[in-house]
């Protein structure tokens, strides 16, 4: 393990077998383009969900994990023949593990046009403090 990730709390992605039980319910499932950054008070995820509204989503902070589930709520119409698609039909999951470093209590979330931007503020044990030296 590198200077690096024992420094920085992790915040990755979830092996496929750790969450199938989780996604048994929803078949098939395609996981969306998604970044991370990272401030002194907060980790920032921005997930790009084409053709997902708000009621179609699903978020779910729990401990040691954040789950986003994404469904499309278009459906080919039953006579249209298509003749490209550049996507699936499959609804949209991500599954993010973190090391507990996460106020989940605190987590804010907004969807616009298909881009979700999910504020992840972190624990108050883990924050920089500014120490006084007399």
């Amino acid at each position: 393990m590198s200077l690096f990730n024992t420094l920085i709390p992790s915040l990755t992605r979830t092996p496929a077998a750790a969450s199938a039980a989780a996604t048994n319910d929803l078949g098939p499932t395609v996981k969306p383009a998604y970044e991370v950054k990272e401030t002194d008070d907060a980790f920032g995820v921005t997930v790009f969900l084409p053709g997902v509204a708000k009621d179609g989503l699903e978020l779910t902070a729990g401990d040691g994990e954040i789950r986003i589930v994404g469904r499309r709520a278009w459906q080919q119409p039953a006579d249209w023949t298509s003749l490209y698609r550049e996507s699936v039909a499959a609804p949209f999951e991500l599954v993010l593990s973190h090391d507990n470093a996460i106020a989940t209590d605190k987590v804010a979330a907004e969807l616009n046009d298909g881009v979700l931007r999910v504020s992840l503020p972190k624990a108050e044990a883990i924050k920089p403090r500014k120490i006084a030296v007399n």
